[in-house]
């Protein structure tokens, strides 16, 4: 387990000190161990992530001085170890001991065990949280304290804490067309992999356990893929058919792209577009693994006017470049971004919606979509865009599940984890008016 704690310090100090995505770098760091220790490493980097606020404030108390970023790494894996983790607190502090020893820091190993074992001793009587509501909920559940503030603002205190416990939502698979829903879901259970139907959607089947989806025949023949619900009710909400025209104008990784072709029963025409070539490298394994035809991926920027293309699509999908704060499963995004970042991603935003709304037809639908809850990045694009484009006015949600659309409001409705079990998700559709 000695080697799983070095692979687990190497992750998260790539992850917290170099900005590393986690979901990529432990899928490289996870390859050729045990699988055992691939899940302890997997395990302790999230729950570390997870918890990455509370663990800073719970070692500068016990921790004297300016921690260097290879010990604090120490010292976050060991206290995630000690309180949240089904391990011993000896061996949490004889590993942690070891481990600076690894990374040539041995002159700090009596350091780290003394701070770790005084936190095991502390461990019903550690130090209070702040009261002020702000700042304990940024410490509690380890968000930052600019968004915290954004979203109680916006929300509320009860409310955002009440998101803030929500849970990741599980696996959810699909099948792609012309495999059907019925036949993934018989395959499974075949096979004793427990599913049940999504809460919002009869196309979605939410898997008991988690998957290894690269060893698994469905996913690789192309009859299954991973996705949300909510990246499937934004599809919906294109009312796509069979001989449509659609753009997908912020397409990679490609996955909602491959859901409209399916509800198109692959007949029709998607262009997907994406601007990074490794971005747009992913939509195109995607698209060929699940067979799908009908769908052109094209390197381009979206926030770049065409006016060839000017009323050239019956519908529209924007899948806007967003902060990504809604995913709860990706808690390191929440470390990543910054207002300014925000900020800039809200500027982004507008130009891409104002430069592709000019490619629906009259009588066609714009849909604009982010995983984020931020209002600056969800109804405070749609408001002054449907202010400033009287050519357009909001869209029903018949498509969605009612329990959804009745709580639309100028075809704008926002998914909370804790109210949906799906990520946190903002979707509005608009129609291009005719004449």
């Amino acid at each position: 387990m000695s080697k799983a704690r070095r692979v687990a310090l190497d992750a998260l100090l790539d992850i917290t000190e170099r900005g590393a995505y986690a979901n990529l770098c432990l899928k490289e760091t996870l390859r050729g161990l045990p699988e055992r220790d691939a899940r302890w490493v997997s395990a302790a980097v999230y729950t570390a992530l997870d918890h990455l606020l509370y663990l800073d404030y719970i070692l500068d108390h016990f921790a004297k001085g300016r921690l260097q970023p290879p010990i604090r790494g120490v010292l976050r894996l060991g206290v995630t170890q000690v309180l949240y983790m089904d391990v011993p607190d000896s061996a949490a502090c004889n590993e942690s001991v070891e481990l600076c020893k690894q990374i040539g820091k041995g002159k700090l190993s009596g350091y780290v065990n003394g701070v770790l074992r005084a936190i095991c001793r502390s461990k019903d009587s550690l130090p209070a949280l702040p009261q002020e509501p702000v700042e304990r909920l940024s410490i509690q559940y380890s968000w930052p304290q600019w968004l915290v503030s954004e979203y109680v603002g916006q929300y509320g205190s009860a409310f955002t804490e009440a998101l803030f416990c929500a849970k990741a939502p599980g696996m959810t698979l699909r099948a792609q067309w012309p495999y059907t829903t019925a036949a993934l879901k018989q395959a499974l259970q075949e096979r004793d992999l427990v599913c049940t139907q999504g809460d919002l959607l009869f196309d979605a089947l939410r898997m008991e356990k988690g998957l290894d989806v690269t060893q698994e025949p469905l996913f690789l023949e192309g009859k299954a893929t991973v996705q949300s619900e909510s990246a499937m009710l934004v599809c919906r909400l294109l009312s796509p058919k069979p001989g449509m025209r659609i753009l997908d104008a912020c397409a990679a990784p490609g996955g909602k792209t491959a859901y409209l072709s399916h509800l198109m029963e692959g007949k029709g025409h998607i262009d997907a577009w994406e601007i990074h070539p490794h971005r747009l490298a992913l939509m195109e394994n995607t698209l060929r693994r699940l067979h799908v035809q009908n769908a052109h991926p094209i390197a381009r920027d979206a926030a770049i006017s065409d006016p060839a293309l000017f009323g050239a699509y019956d519908a529209v999908l924007i899948d806007a470049p967003c902060s990504g704060l809604g995913v709860l499963g990706k808690p390191d995004a929440r470390y990543a971004k910054n207002d300014a970042i925000v900020a800039e991603l809200a500027a982004l935003q507008q130009s891409i919606l104002s430069v592709c709304a000019a490619y629906v037809r009259p009588g066609g639908v714009l849909v604009y979509a982010t995983c984020t809850i931020s209002h600056r990045e969800n109804e405070d694009q749609i408001r002054p865009f449907l202010a400033a484009h009287d050519e357009f006015e909001p869209g029903n949600m018949d498509d969605l599940p009612a329990s959804i659309w009745e709580r639309a409001k100028d075809g704008m409705v926002q998914l909370f984890p804790h109210m949906d079990h799906t990520e946190g998700f903002f979707m509005a559709k608009m129609v291009k008016k005719h004449g």
